[in-house]
């Protein structure tokens, strides 16, 4: 069975549609890459598999979305659900706190308060992130104190802190130099051992580089999906392989 499974999505706000009739399934412990230019639908995307599109008030879904066979707007409490499938934005977002309180957030949210167990909790996300041996030895300092690239980490261990299954990226790398986009995605490949994956980006060229299976999403459509290296080399579709070889977008 699927992680998550779409059938049929669509997507409104008021009266324009920013996703289309959308089916696909996504594998446990894969990396799901999404491309395409912007307008794509691609983060509204993002924010429908963990219901965040609900917090506007214009929006309006219809369709289906399981996670493990659960519907998530009927079966799944939406609460629940954002502790199950994080997400990770274009840019970082560290709390005006200590590096370890930001970490440790999330499991204070959820009840735990044992100063050993939240030190445990912390340590596991942040050897997660790639970000502990930079961080260790200064944990009650400012988050802000950190460069971009690792207030970038610390908002994915964050994100692991509360132990989700499924992890979503929309543009993680987008404001980073190479060498801190180098190290995210060595991460996100250490992550595959334990999570599902899904990193909407940009630049085709990271997708090509971290992906097992590629989508390439245009005005709302799904337009094809596959293995990445065949998207990449050998795309049943002419606009996928307009938009790989940088033809448009």
């Amino acid at each position: 069975m699927s992680k998550i499974k779409v059938e049929k999505l669509n997507v409104f706000f008021d009266s324009f549609q920013v996703i289309k009739e959308l089916s696909l399934e996504i594998e446990a412990n894969e990396i799901l890459g999404i491309i395409g230019p912007s307008n794509s639908g691609k983060t509204s995307f993002l924010k429908t598999l963990n219901r965040l599109n609900e917090l506007y008030l214009n929006s309006r879904t219809t369709g289906k979305v399981y996670l493990d066979g659960k519907d998530i707007f009927i079966e799944i409490d939406k609460h629940l659900l954002r502790k199950r499938i994080g997400i990770v934005f274009a840019l970082p977002l560290p709390l005006p706190l200590s590096i370890f309180d930001n970490v440790a957030y999330g499991p204070r949210l959820h009840g735990i308060v044992n100063k050993e167990e939240l030190y445990q909790i912390v340590e596991k996300a942040l050897r997660a992130a790639a970000i502990w041996d930079e961080v260790k030895d200064r944990l009650e300092t400012s988050a802000f104190s950190l460069s971009g690239g690792q207030q970038q980490r610390l908002c994915i261990a964050r994100t692991l802190a509360v132990e989700p299954e499924v992890i979503l990226y929309d543009e993680p790398c987008s404001g980073l130099d190479p060498i801190s986009t180098l190290k995210i995605e060595e991460a996100m490949q250490e992550l595959k051992k334990n999570y599902t994956q899904i990193l909407v980006t940009n630049n085709v060229k990271q997708a090509a580089r971290v992906s097992d299976r590629t989508a390439f999403f245009l005005m709302g459509e799904l337009i094809e999906i596959g293995e990445t290296k065949r998207i990449f080399t050998t795309p049943k579709d002419r606009r996928t392989d307009d938009y790989v070889t940088g033809r448009f977008g």
